[in-house]
């Protein structure tokens, strides 16, 4: 690999997707990898095969269907681990990696591991011989790197690439170091490790005090060459570096990153950035850097001239370049079937003919609602749609009445299998008022945790995009649903009907309850 070169290590469907609340199905990570593969990152960390069956099935299909990145499983230093990793990894061959981790700080082996430091080398050798054995692509990473005693530390790495790893991952796992210490870490340990030079070094940077890009950056000046980032920084706690801000810092400021390039195609990034955000029900904060939708906005009337007079005074990036611009031609509710699979495929989806069929019928209703479908209600649209892989139940019909001094009433018809039912509900509210006569038809009883909505483009007659998440059991994790329509209180009935569909589609159970506690990097 040149030395100018950065490896990006995209960890949105194993770091990212550990987020509460920002479960994916099965379905929604493989359309999240086959637009990584298109964006172009190095390296898809697809999940933690030992955490669950769905997991290990969802990387098993990644390795097996998504060609171009390399395809990483995660597991611990356990033999279950990386045999399970290994056999999930399996079906992509040669682009198949294991990654291995292990906790070294003074604080995880006194009180999470209960070992000593040779006990912590012998595990670390055997961990990553076994992985070993099924791929030569190894990567091992001492877990709370940053907090761990720098001379343990040489050591730790020293037995590892002395094993067989040939990428090192010095992760800042929670968040607590600075840019200057954690490219001194970098400097040290690259400086100092015994085989050094025959392996990659990685950063991989959680946000706690808001330093993951910032400590990401440092590490490359270091003599880092792989980054480990999610889309939209989404993550554990406060997230992890993001993707889009880290490949823009490389390219925007070539004068501190001489001549350092990454493989990603970043007209992809508003298209990742989306799908993510569709995905995971995690709405894009306006002013988040490079994708969010105040990125390249303003309002000052200074501000505006100077961009008239030359773009380069308030913008130092083209929008452009990271996928910002005009829309496609958009469609209406004249356009037929093809153009609308056609629209679709490019703006990344492969659709099986049902969901197609079903994305088509929701297109058509609100086609006849306004003027105009844009990419961005596609994208909704198709968004939830592949939330869950069956539904459960349907929405047949919503009707509300409600007014100033009248409590709010809901009737409401779902599809169950052959069945209609079909119940009356009131509430605080119209939305509380479909929400509680949805209950009533299936019997159970959610809790909204969050409730948000936004307009998906532009004019009163914009499509209304609601993502929330609802318990509907107290030891559980909430479940996430997103709907969109021109009606938002249609959209809120969709997304909570979505949420419903997916925790009985789970078993009814905390898909990531288990995963929890078994830590990571």
């Amino acid at each position: 690999m040149p030395s100018d070169r950065i490896l990006i290590f995209d960890t949105t469907l194993r770091d990212g997707e550990q987020c509460p609340g920002a479960a994916m199905t099965p379905r929604q990570k493989l359309e999240v990898a086959r637009q990584l593969a298109r964006l172009g990152v190095d390296i898809i960390e697809a999940g933690f095969p030992i955490a669950s069956q769905g997991d290990f099935d969802s990387v098993k299909e990644i390795a097996r269907t998504v060609r171009g990145p390399v395809i990483c499983g995660l597991a611990r230093c356990v033999p279950a681990d990386i045999d399970a990793a290994g056999a999930a990894v399996k079906p992509a061959g040669k682009k198949g990696r294991i990654h291995v981790f292990l906790g070294t700080s003074k604080i995880h082996r006194e009180f999470k591991l209960g070992k000593a430091r040779d006990e912590i080398l012998r595990l670390a050798t055997d961990g990553v011989r076994r992985a070993c054995r099924f791929t030569s692509n190894v990567e091992f990473s001492p877990e709370d790197a940053s907090r761990t005693e720098i001379d343990f530390l040489v050591e730790v790495v020293e037995t590892a690439i002395g094993a067989g790893a040939t990428t090192i991952n010095l992760p800042d796992t929670t968040g607590y170091a600075t840019p200057e210490e954690y490219g001194r870490m970098f400097a040290e340990v690259i400086a100092r490790a015994r085989g050094s030079e025959n392996a990659v070094f990685s950063t991989h940077c959680h946000n706690d005090l808001g330093l993951a890009v910032a400590n990401s950056l440092s590490g490359v000046q270091s003599g880092a060459r792989q980054i480990e980032c999610t889309l939209n920084g989404i993550g554990e706690r406060a997230g992890n570096a993001a993707l889009e801000e880290i490949v823009m810092a490389l390219r925007t400021r070539q004068d501190v990153f001489s001549h350092l390039t990454t493989g990603i195609q970043t007209r992809e990034i508003v298209r990742s950035s989306r799908l993510v955000s569709a995905a995971c029900s995690f709405a894009i904060p306006r002013n988040k850097a490079i994708v969010g939708l105040n990125a390249f906005a303003h309002s000052s009337g200074i501000h505006q001239d100077g961009i008239l007079k030359k773009r380069e005074t308030y913008e130092i990036m083209d929008p452009e370049e990271v996928g910002w611009g005009k829309t496609e031609l958009p469609l209406t509710k004249h356009s037929g079937r093809a153009a609308v699979a056609s629209r679709l495929k490019h703006l990344g989806y492969l659709l099986k003919p049902a969901e197609l069929q079903a994305v088509f019928s929701r297109f058509k209703d609100i086609g006849d609602r306004k003027k105009f479908v844009y990419d961005d209600d596609l994208v909704s649209l198709v968004g939830a749609q592949i939330q869950v892989a069956r539904e459960t139940y349907s929405l047949e019909s919503l009707h509300v009445e409600s007014g100033t001094g009248k409590k709010p009433m809901a009737r409401i018809a779902l599809k169950h299998g052959r069945k209609t039912l079909a119940a009356t509900g009131s509430g605080d509210g119209t939305v509380d008022a479909v929400l509680k006569t949805i209950d009533r038809i299936t019997g159970l009883r959610g809790h909204l945790m969050d409730y948000q909505v936004r307009a998906v483009t532009e004019g009163k007659d914009a499509v209304g995009e609601v993502s929330l998440s609802v318990r509907f059991d107290a030891k559980g994790e909430p479940a996430a649903g997103r709907a969109a329509a021109t009606d938002v209180i249609e959209s809120s009935g969709r997304a909570y009907l979505a949420a419903t569909n997916r925790w009985i589609a789970e078993g009814g159970r905390a898909s990531k309850k288990t995963r929890r506690t078994l830590g990571h990097p």
